[in-house]
C-alpha cells in the first residue's frame, strides 16, 4: 500500500505524497487571514520535532556504529504540544514518549524526524495515536550503514543496505499497512513573505540586540549571516540525505517509491529545503560565540543545587521557544515560551532528567476569529483599539495548557524569548517557576500599556540572562557556530555532567 493511502485527505486510489492544505489556528479561528505570515500547525511541529533530533546529549560510551540513527518527536492532543522527546543511549524517542504518555497517546498525533523503527511502530499503533507523520530521509534504522569497518574511512567508503535495515523496512511497511492509524507525511510550503518576515525578527531579536548594545562597533549582520549559513549546510546535510539522486535510492529502499515520482519528488525536497532554511536562520538568531546565559547579581545568592542546565541544553531550549514564536497572532511582536522540568533522577532518554512541562505562543483567546480583536500597538493615539487587553501571552498559554503539573520538589524552568511582563510575573511565581532564561531587553521599561517593572523584582527565582560570557568562563570551542563537545561550562557543570555532544549530524556519513 503506497504511504500515503493512510493519510485522511488522500483518496484511496492515490499515488501522490500526502500534504495537508487546509490551515486551521490551534488557537483561534482563521477564517479571516491577517497580514503577518506565520508558521502552519503541521511545519512548526516537523520543525521542532528535527530541532529535537539535535538536542544535546553525553556522549555516547564505547563504539557507534551508526546504524541507529537518532529521532526527535513531537506529541500533539487537541492542536497542543504535549511531549518533545528524542533518542537517548538506551531508549528510542518512541520509546520515550510509550514510557512517559502510556495509554494518553490514544488519539494523538505525532511528528517524526525520521521514519521510526518497526519496535516503536509496533507499541505507538497499539497505543492508538490517530496520525503519524514524518519526513523520509534516512529511517531510524539507517539505510546508510557503511560497508567499511574502518570508522575513519567512513566518508568515503560506499554504502549499502545491511539485512537489519532491510528487515525493519519490511516490517515497518507490514505494520504501516495493517494499522488503523494514518501513516503520512506532512509537509507545505511556506506563507508567502515568511522566509522574508523569519529573517529580519531573527536579525533583530533581542538576543542579537543585546550584542549591538554591548558592542556598537561589532558587525552583527555579518556574524548573523555567517551562523545561518554554516547552519544550513549543517542542517542540509543532516536531513536532506545529500543528491537527490541518493534519496531515491533511500526512497525506494524504505519501499516509498510513490515519493519519487515527478514531480512530488522535487516539491517534497523543495519544502523540506525551506524548513531547513527556517531552521538555520531562526538558530542564527541565538549566536553563542562569547554570550550565553548566566546568573543574575540579583540571584545570585540564591542556593544553587546545582540545578541549572548547560549552555547547550539552554541555547537548545531558546531556540525552541523562538521557534514557537512564528505561530503568534500578534500583528507586530512574536513571544515563545517553553517550560521544563528537571526531575529527580535521569531517565534513558535523549533529554535527561528533563520532561516538559508546556509550551506556548502569544495569541488571542481560544475560539476567537483571527483580527476578531483590537491589534494595533501603543503607536496608535487611540487606546481602546489595542490589542494588550486582549491578548493571550506566551507565559500564560504554556501554563494554561501545559502538560503535566509543577511538582514544588522539582526545578522548574521557563525559557522564554522577550522578557517576562508585569502581567506575567506574578503568575510565573505563582505557578512555582524556579529559573527563568531570556533577555532582559525591555527590563525596566514602562510602555503604559505593558510593562516590564516587576521582573528586576522577581524574588526567590534563578534569573539567567543572555549577556556577554563573563571573565572567569573559558572560551567555547565553536564548530560551526555551535559550541562544541568542549563547550562553555560553569565548574559544577563540568563537575556533575559529562561530556555534551551538540553535533550529532556531523557524526553522520557523508553522502555523495
Amino acid at each position: 500500500m503506497a504511504e500515503n493511502q493512510k493519510c485522511s485527505r488522500a483518496d484511496p486510489g492515490q499515488t501522490k505524497p500526502c500534504r495537508e492544505t487546509r490551515e486551521s489556528s490551534s488557537q483561534t479561528d482563521s477564517r479571516t487571514r491577517g497580514s503577518l505570515p506565520r508558521l502552519s500547525k503541521v511545519n512548526l511541529f516537523t520543525l521542532l520535532s528535527l530541532w529535537m533530533e539535535l538536542f544535546p546529549q553525553e556522549e555516547p560510551e564505547g563504539d557507534d556504529d551508526g546504524q541507529v540513527r537518532p529521532v526527535g518527536l513531537v506529541v500533539v492532543q487537541d492542536n497542543k504540544v504535549i511531549g518533545l522527546h528524542c533518542s537517548g543511549a538506551e531508549l528510542h524517542a518512541g520509546q520515550a514518549a510509550i514510557i512517559q504518555h502510556g495509554a494518553r497517546l490514544a488519539d494523538c498525533q505525532l511528528y517524526f524526524s525520521r521514519r521510526p523503527c518497526a519496535t516503536c511502530l509496533k507499541m505507538i499503533i497499539n497505543a492508538g495515536v490517530s496520525k503519524i507523520s514524518f519526513w523520509p530521509g534516512d529511517p531510524e534504522i539507517s539505510m546508510l550503514k557503511s560497508t567499511s569497518t574502518n570508522h575513519s574511512n567512513s566518508h568515503s567508503s560506499s554504502h549499502s543496505i545491511t539485512e537489519e535495515a532491510a528487515l525493519d523496512a519490511m516490517a515497518t511497511e507490514k505494520l504501516k499497512s495493517n494499522s488503523r492509524p494514518h501513516i503520512c507525511v506532512l509537509l507545505q510550503p511556506l506563507a508567502p513573505g515568511l522566509m522574508q518576515f523569519v529573517s529580519e525578527t531573527s536579525r533583530d531579536c533581542d538576543f542579537m540586540q543585546r550584542m549591538t548594545d554591548d558592542d556598537p562597533e561589532l558587525n552583527t549582520e555579518e556574524l548573523f549571516n555567517r551562523q545561518r549559513t554554516a547552519h544550513r549546510k549543517d542542517f542540509s546535510r543532516h536531513f536532506l540525505v545529500g543528491t537527490s539522486q541518493k534519496h531515491q535510492e533511500i526512497l525506494t529502499k524504505m519501499g516509498l517509491e510513490n515519493f519519487c515520482i515527478e514531480p512530488y519528488f522535487s516539491t517534497l525536497r523543495h519544502n523540506m529545503m525551506e524548513l531547513v532554511e527556517v531552521l538555520a536562520t531562526v538558530a542564527a538568531g541565538v549566536p553563542r560565540q562569547q554570550y550565553g546565559f548566566y546568573r543574575e547579581q540579583s540571584s545570585a545568592s540564591l542556593s544553587s543545587r546545582h540545578e541549572e542546565v548547560p549552555q547547550e541544553v539552554a541555547c537548545h531550549c531558546i531556540i525552541q521557544a523562538r521557534l514557537l514564536e512564528y505561530r503568534t497572532e500578534d500583528p507586530k511582536v512574536g513571544v515563545g515560551t517553553v517550560i521544563w522540568a528537571k526531575g529527580q533522577s535521569a531517565g534513558c532518554n535523549g533529554t535527561g532528567c528533563l520532561y516538559l512541562v508546556g509550551c506556548g505562543y502569544n495569541a488571542y483567546p481560544a475560539g476567537s476569529q483571527y483580527a476578531e480583536y483590537p491589534q494595533m500597538d501603543n503607536k496608535q493615539e487611540d487606546r481602546q483599539r489595542r490589542k494588550y487587553r486582549y491578548i493571550i501571552h506566551a507565559e500564560q498559554n504554556a501554563l494554561t495548557f501545559r502538560a503535566r503539573d509543577i511538582k514544588p520538589e522539582e526545578p522548574t524552568m521557563l525559557f522564554v524569548t522577550k522578557c517576562p511582563c508585569d502581567e506575567c510575573v506574578p503568575l510565573i511565581r505563582g505557578a512555582g517557576i524556579t529559573h527563568i532564561y531570556t533577555s532582559d531587553q525591555d527590563n525596566g521599561k514602562d510602555k503604559r500599556d505593558i510593562s516590564y517593572l516587576r521582573f528586576s523584582s522577581l524574588k526567590n527565582i534563578h534569573k539567567f540572562i543572555w549577556q556577554r560570557s563573563p571573565p572567569s568562563a573559558p572560551s567555547p570551542h565553536l564548530a560551526n557556530g555551535y559550541i562544541g563537545k568542549h563547550g562553555r561550562q560553569t565548574e559544577h557543570e563540568s563537575n556533575s555532567n559529562k561530556k555534551l555532544c551538540t553535533n550529532r549530524y556531523h557524526q553522520s556519513p557523508t553522502v555523495s
